[in-house]
């Protein structure tokens, strides 16, 4: 039996931990936080994505589509909340129509079910809706990605895996004779092999571990606002809009919640910490460590007034309800209130562009998360078995 730690205790340490625990490894998990789920996993829109916007062949393609289904199985089985809505992705003008009809063939491409629909079939399903054509998309959901989380610790409990929550790690050092010491602040975890998934960390601890990853997290703030509860008969389900493919990120939308709220948004902004929910949170050790990163000035110039955008929509009540007044025209300022944020942890190359596919890196008794951002919830057991796989070989 091979003794395994993992460190990160969101959705993929979780999911990772179940499956080495399936194949009849002995795994500790460690957590820094005193509770699972506490940062990217709890901090984001609970959409179970159906794997549209990769490309074709890529980690993130294959792995939503078989993750969508996976994650939706595992939560009705172990009784998570989950509603299987669709979501409409929704051109607002003809010069969104080519965008729109890629985003079709793609979706062909990666075998999700999807079809065209003219804007009188989209008010079928989203009345309030504005467009001139929609993408309509049936297998995306909405999955309590937290309930996921308790429902894997709840089985790691019964198969005896040590879970260790307030845990941060030290050092990590490679054992000559094979396998790896994990230093903690809770003592020395011995172990065969070692997973990071770290989330906003995950760069850091494989430089404890050794690695020198070209690679760097730079931290993005997503804020979301909701409709007042008397407005949220305006949407019924998922809205998106047309992602432009010269912008890293999605663009703000709607997505009703299983509770019935329904949140907006997320835009996107440089965080100054990589746990900075709040303009305030400031780290300096974070800052300076994404200034000094040649990648973090190449993508701002590279995307300077879209930068500028988000910040002033970060700002403004008013540009952020003008963003989802293009979808859904009779929201406006007063509907929408401030309700949280997330931080996503993407990864940069130093040139600037976003590492856009899931970077999984392998050394000697090491496997490395190097980004996971969305979908990563969405594809957690596939990525688990990934992962564990290739532990194996």
């Amino acid at each position: 039996m091979r003794t395994i730690a993992v460190i990160g205790g969101g959705i993929i340490g979780l999911a990772v931990a179940r499956e080495l625990t399936r194949r009849g490894n002995q795994v500790t998990v460690l957590e820094k936080e005193g509770r699972l789920a506490t940062h990217q996993t709890g901090n984001n829109s609970n959409v179970a994505h159906a794997g549209l916007y990769y490309p074709p062949g890529s980690f993130k393609a294959r792995m939503s589509v078989a993750g969508n289904q996976s994650i939706v199985r595992y939560a009705r089985e172990h009784g998570v909340a989950v509603d299987v809505c669709g979501k409409l992705v929704v051109a607002t003008s003809d010069a969104e129509l080519p965008a729109l009809h890629r985003l079709a063939e793609r979706a062909t491409a990666n075998g999700v079910p999807a079809k065209l629909i003219d804007p009188g079939e989209a008010r079928e399903y989203e009345p309030e809706v504005a467009c001139v054509k929609a993408l309509r998309v049936e297998s995306t959901a909405v999955v309590d990605f937290p309930g996921v989380c308790g429902a894997l610790a709840a089985e790691l409990a019964e198969s005896g895996t040590d879970v260790r929550l307030g845990t941060r790690v030290l050092a990590i050092n490679r054992r000559v004779a094979g396998g790896v010491d994990v230093h903690t602040s809770s003592g020395l975890v011995r172990a065969d092999a070692l997973v990071n998934c770290a989330g906003l960390h995950a760069d850091r601890i494989a430089r404890l571990a050794g690695l020198a990853p070209r690679t760097q997290i730079v931290p993005f703030r997503g804020e979301y606002y909701e409709l007042r509860p008397e407005r949220t008969k305006l949407v019924r389900g998922l809205i998106y809009p047309v992602p432009d493919p010269a912008l890293p990120f999605l663009g703000v939308h709607l997505t009703r919640m299983l509770d019935g709220s329904v949140h907006a948004g997320p835009n996107a902004v440089l965080a100054l910490h990589r746990e900075g929910y709040r303009w305030r949170d400031v780290s300096v050790r974070d800052t300076a460590e994404a200034l000094r990163f040649p990648g973090t000035w190449q993508l701002a110039s590279r995307f300077r007034r879209t930068a500028v955008e988000e910040i002033l929509r970060s700002l403004s009540r008013r540009r952020f309800a003008a963003s989802l007044a293009r979808l859904v025209p009779t929201i406006g300022p007063d509907d929408i209130v401030r309700c949280g944020s997330g931080v996503r942890a993407q990864a940069l190359h130093p040139d600037g562009t976003l590492v856009e596919d899931f970077l999984i890196e392998r050394a000697p008794y090491q496997v490395h998360v190097l980004n996971a951002p969305s979908p990563a919830a969405t594809c957690a057991l596939e990525i688990a078995g990934h992962i564990a796989s290739t532990l194996d070989t």
